[in-house]
């Protein structure tokens, strides 16, 4: 009797990994980049979100943005002066780390800049991330945006949210088909306060009444000039100027963020 297909062993040993692949295919098109564009910009994001990040590539269309293992991409920039593919590339290495990704682009500081600063969207805080500030769902019938707007403005929550606010820990209960907090008095109920870090739950409110406390940010860190092979470092608000590995020049107080 013939074996079936389904039944086919496959050995772990005979399939292709593609880690190396990507890996391979990110230090070559970095390399293959550095030539073709003026300025090399390390970036860091804060609140990470792809969707946002996406934007991001949109309206930089004229530049490319790599966003992968941060190894892989020092070493494509090169470790040290004798491993760098153009002067002073390697200076950029020490700030690859963390949630960190490299921008290749025609455009000017300047300009990079002021659109990364203008570039701010609110998204909805994860777990883990403190409070920015105090949010308090208000006694009586529940709206959707739980006293966030005028009511006049709102619209009743809706009865088949009622279980699941429940469950979070809310004391509602339903009266003739309208969402209402249960013996609360005035208080109302306090689903988180200011400094307070975020567990799963308090997230998950947050954005069941649409309360956006995070903010997608992306920061560039340092960038490369290639037609004067220097380095500016803007982490903390100060600009410096580096040339050479051990060597700092023209510091001065950067803009506030």
């Amino acid at each position: 009797m013939p074996r079936s297909k389904r039944a086919k062993v496959v050995h772990l040993s005979k399939t292709q990994k593609k880690g190396k692949e990507l890996s391979q295919r990110l230090y070559a098109n970095i390399q293959e980049c550095i030539p073709q564009y003026p300025y090399i910009y390390v970036f860091s994001v804060h609140n990470m979100r792809n969707n946002y990040l996406k934007d991001v590539r949109a309206q930089l269309a004229d530049s490319r943005l790599f966003f992968g293992k941060t190894k892989v991409m020092a070493v494509a920039l090169g470790l040290t002066s004798s491993t760098e593919p153009y002067p002073n590339t390697s200076l950029l290495t020490p700030h690859l780390h963390g949630t960190i990704g490299l921008i290749f682009s025609p455009r000017p500081p300047p300009s990079l800049l002021t659109y990364f600063a203008s570039f701010a969207p609110a998204s909805y805080a994860r777990a883990g991330t403190p409070a920015s500030r105090t949010f308090t769902i208000p006694a009586g019938e529940l709206y959707s945006r739980a006293g966030e707007i005028p009511v006049e403005e709102d619209v009743p929550l809706a009865a088949s949210v009622e279980p699941n606010l429940r469950k979070l820990g809310v004391p509602t209960r339903l009266v003739k088909g309208r969402v209402v907090l249960d013996g609360r008095g005035e208080e109302g109920f306090v689903v988180c306060r200011e400094g307070e870090v975020l567990g799963s739950g308090q997230s998950a409110l947050l954005k069941t009444f649409g309360i956006a406390m995070a903010e997608f940010s992306v920061k560039v860190e340092a960038y490369w000039d290639r037609e004067t092979g220097r380095v500016e470092v803007l982490g903390d608000g100060v600009k410096k100027q580096v040339v050479g590995i051990g060597m700092e020049v023209d510091e001065e107080r950067g803009q506030s963020e």
